[in-house]
């Protein structure tokens, strides 16, 4: 049963997002580089399908290790929030800027270690809330920070503490909830802008 529940929330995590990414197709035109957007979803449930991939080796118990497959977990996430958040910036720079720190954290992954590629991960997610909530100015969005980094970082952290996989049950809906809450917040902001 509980491995059912686990598969559960993986999968969801995983099609969710690409899910909305399809549906972004075309859509949220009165976005600056709305192309983008579709892939800042997709890459995100690439994540989570990457995350799931390497769980097999695993026998699905959580590890904290390094490996190509976590490698990959971090590398679309970083992809994910970053198209996310150079979709509203319209200033080349800060676009430019906002890719290289996405670099920046996949290439560390492997060549220092999966802690500095934490940190480049945080500031991608710093970038991306500011960003956002400049442009959309939508007390919806406070939400993501709560869900999407908050939470899974208090289950994640609890996971690695005590091994206990109920903590692994409850990050991928949470990371969930924030990707609703990014689509949620486009929709919303078609009102605002048409």
């Amino acid at each position: 049963m509980f491995f059912s529940i686990l598969l559960f929330a993986h999968f969801q995590a995983a099609i969710i997002p690409i899910l909305l990414g399809i549906r972004s197709i075309n859509k949220f035109k009165h976005i600056s580089k709305n192309k983008l957007i579709p892939f800042g979803f997709i890459f995100l449930g690439l994540a989570s399908i990457s995350e799931m991939i390497d769980h097999t080796q695993t026998s699905w118990i959580y590890v904290d290790h390094s490996s190509l497959l976590n490698w990959l977990f971090y590398s679309f996430l970083s992809l994910g929030l970053t198209c996310l958040s150079i979709s509203v910036i319209k200033n080349k720079f800060i676009q430019k800027a906002n890719i290289c720190i996405s670099l920046c954290s996949i290439i560390s992954y492997f060549s220092f270690d999966k802690t500095i590629s934490l940190l480049f991960q945080v500031i991608i997610s710093i970038l991306l809330i500011i960003n956002w909530q400049r442009v959309f100015k939508d007390w919806l969005f406070i939400l993501y920070p709560i869900f999407g980094i908050i939470f899974t970082t208090f289950f994640g952290t609890r996971l690695s503490i005590s091994g206990d996989q109920f903590w692994h049950v409850l990050i991928g809906p949470s990371g969930t909830i924030s990707v609703l809450i990014f689509y949620l917040v486009l929709k919303r902001s078609e009102k605002k802008f048409t």
